[in-house]
Parts: C-alpha cells; structure tokens; sequence
C-alpha cells in the first residue's frame, strides 16, 4: 500500500469521525397527532385518515392521540405539541381557537406563538337553524321577528367562534336574544322540544330532520352543498366572513423537509374518496389549504375575532 493511499484513508477516517453519525432521515420513529378534544368528531376522522396514510407511506407507526381540554383553553394537547421538539415526530391537529386566541388568552406555555400551520383542511357545517313551524325563514327576517319577540337561543359554548359570530349578527343587525344557553347536544330533539328556538350546531346533527327544520345561514367559508339555499354568514355581514375550521400545525423550527413530508400526505389523504365521502355525507368542507394561505387566513382570523370581541364587550 502507498504512502499516498494511506494518508488518503486517514483522511477519510478523520472527515468521518469529524462529521459525525449520519443523521437518520425523517422519519424513523412513531409520529403522533395531537387532536385536543374526544375522539369522533370531525377532525377525528379526518386525522385518523392522514396517520394511516402517513404509516402506510413511510413504514413508521402514527397514531391519534386524544387530549381533550375544552373550547376556552387550556388546550393541553396544544401545551403536548409546543413543548415537543421541533422535529416533526409531533404534530397537532387544531381547531382556530388554538392559533388564533390561544396565546392571548393567559396560557403562557402558548406565549407567544408557538405553531405554524402545514395546511388548514377542514370547515365544520355550522350552521344557524329553525323549527319548521318558526315564523321566520331568513336571518333577515329572524332580525325582524326578535325585535317584539323573545327568541332564545341554544349553543356549544360562548367561546366558540361560531357562538361570537351569531352573537356578533345579532348586535350588528339591531336585535337581541332573549336568552341564550350552552347545551351538550343541539340536534333536532332541541328544537322539537322548544328548549330552543334557534340553535346554532353542525350539519351533521340536525340531518335526520333535514326537512322539518331551516336552515337560516351557515356560519362557514361558503356555501353548503347539502343546503346550498343558506347563505353563508359573510354574504350576510361581510365583517363577520369567519369559519370554525381544523388544520395541522408544527411548532416553529421544524425543518422544511420535515414539513413538505408531513404535507404531501396530508394533501393526499384529504383529497381522497373517502374523505370527500365524510363531506358529502356530513356537509362538511374537505379541502387542503396551504401553508402560506394558511397562515394569511389565521392573521385575518385573528382581526376578525378582535373585532368580534370589540363589538360584543
């Protein structure tokens, strides 16, 4: 053997040791996604969806892990995501509460903003509805009605954005609730019992009786295809063009190959037969909305919501 080639081998063996291990490509461990609320809603299915299709891809298991907190904080599958390191192995599936409200609303360990979103994929099927016998089948002429009358109305929680936004319309159109109540189910029992006159839900809930009640506006991005004859609450008051709606985000400083990873499945996934399935079979909107979109539409989300807040203090 050469001298040359024995100085060009301990060269080699010095760069290597210098360099260190290779790093293992991403990824190589299990990968979990944070949902902070029950299993079975919406963004349950539909992130159960991409970590099955993110295990099939990559040969590594994902799984849903549930950490359910409440709609008003303190999100502690939010807390779960933004102390994990940022390397993609754990990756939260939010509704806009969390990025949007949740560093603003005293929960340091979300001070300041910890997440950026991969893409936003869901828009629930809120929506604004009557019983059939109700003498009023617009929010316009529900806004006339409540002016001599007492109309109640029953929601999930006053917190929720989709709660603010009917609360907003109200004061933004002249009239008030006579009273208003957060209730544990709002489906079609709600209103035929008259615990409620007008009740804003999901879709999903009040389909069994589809025919029996109306559907007044939809508190979504746009139209509904399965009531496509409600307007959306934007085309009714531009100021409160706003949606509940879920998405993936990371915490910050994770790698961008990380991210284009998670994504490409992501996108796929929702994308797919099955989950535009759970779409028209719930009146939810499926989509994929982008990183960068993504992030402009949480910076409007977040004026929207102040805004909203100014008007009901």
């Amino acid at each position: 053997m050469t001298k040359t080639t024995l100085l060009g081998g301990a060269l080699s063996l010095a760069m290597a040791a210098f360099a260190g291990p290779a790093l293992a490509e991403y990824p190589e461990k299990p990968v979990s996604f944070i949902v902070p609320w029950p299993p079975g809603d919406l963004e349950d299915v539909l992130t159960r969806m991409i970590a099955e299709d993110f295990q099939a891809e990559y040969g590594v298991s994902a799984a849903v892990v549930n950490k359910p907190g409440g709609g008003g904080g303190p999100f502690p599958g939010a807390i779960e995501v933004a102390n994990a390191p940022a390397d993609g192995y754990t990756i939260g599936s939010f509704v806009i509460g969390v990025p949007v409200v949740g560093h603003q609303i005293g929960i340091d360990k979300l001070t300041p903003e910890k997440f950026d979103p991969l893409g936003i994929f869901l828009t629930y099927p809120f929506v604004i509805a009557a019983g059939g016998n109700a003498p009023y089948s617009s929010m316009e002429e529900l806004a006339a009605y409540a002016q001599d009358n007492d109309v109640v109305l029953g929601h999930f929680g006053d917190v929720l954005t989709p709660t603010q936004v009917t609360k907003a319309f109200a004061k933004n159109a002249g009239f008030e609730w006579a009273s208003d109540a957060a209730f544990d189910a709002l489906d079609c029992n709600t209103l035929a019992s008259g615990d409620a006159d007008v009740i804003n839900t999901t879709l999903q809930l009040i389909l069994p009786c589809l025919d029996q009640v109306k559907v007044l506006t939809s508190i979504t991005d746009e139209r509904i295809p399965l009531v496509p004859d409600a307007p959306a609450i934007g085309e009714l008051d531009e100021s409160l063009d706003i949606a509940l709606w879920n998405g993936l985000f990371v915490t910050k400083d994770t790698p961008q190959d990380v991210r284009d990873k998670i994504i490409a499945v992501a996108e796929k996934t929702v994308m797919s037969e099955r989950a535009q399935a759970v779409a028209a079979e719930t009146g939810a909107l499926v989509y994929w909305q982008g990183a960068e979109d993504a992030a402009a539409r949480i910076a409007n989300d977040i004026e929207t919501v102040a805004e909203i807040e100014a008007l009901l203090e």
